[in-house]
């Protein structure tokens, strides 16, 4: 059997970050720890260590897929690994993180009023007003915590529809931080070659 490390357990912390969440929207900028650590270790000369190693989403995925065969274990249709797919889905996340960040903006600069909601799939708007009160901090603050906890809220659902289709950690063959990561490395690897 194999023998357990410290980031096996790595994801007991996705479900910590969503139970937070649910109590107290303003957890959700820890998520920015999932969103900056995968490109630091790439930056950084660990290539795609966090993505094979310490990323929690994957983890749960392959928890609840493999050990809890919660999944119907199915090779996934080729396109969702394809080049296009994958950068066009970057393309897109990076759409909504980049709507996201204007949304904070704009409440930030005083033109917009704070949306206590969370955006599922992008489109449905989940209010979720019971877990700020508002004043405790400044409404940009708020805001990017809503449109954050959106964001992986929804990654996070997507993540599990494939999971349960096909194999566990099909979400992984496009997931926007591991497409990011894997772009990085190959700048990387492309500087350090030998002219």
């Amino acid at each position: 059997m194999k023998q357990k490390h410290w980031y096996d357990y790595l994801w007991i912390w996705t479900i910590i970050y969503f139970a937070l969440g649910l109590f107290n929207i303003l957890f959700a900028w820890l998520g920015m720890i999932d969103f900056l650590v995968p490109l630091l270790i790439a930056m950084f000369g660990g290539g795609k260590a966090f993505c094979n190693r310490y990323c929690g989403r994957g983890q749960l995925l392959q928890q609840l897929g493999g050990c809890m065969k919660c999944s119907r274990n199915k090779p996934a249709p080729k396109f969702l690994a394809s080049k296009w797919f994958r950068y066009g889905f970057l393309v897109f996340f990076l759409t909504m993180f980049g709507n996201m960040v204007f949304q904070t903006y704009l409440v930030a600069a005083g033109a917009r009023s704070l949306r206590e909601a969370i955006k599922l799939l992008w489109l449905f708007r989940v209010p979720w007003g019971w877990a700020y009160t508002a004043g405790t901090v400044s409404d940009w603050i708020a805001q990017f915590s809503f449109g954050f906890y959106s964001i992986m809220l929804t990654s996070t659902l997507i993540g599990l529809v494939v999971m349960a289709l096909f194999k566990p950690r099909t979400w992984c063959t496009f997931c926007p931080m591991g497409t990011m990561t894997q772009m990085i490395c190959k700048i990387k690897a492309k500087e350090t070659k030998p002219v």
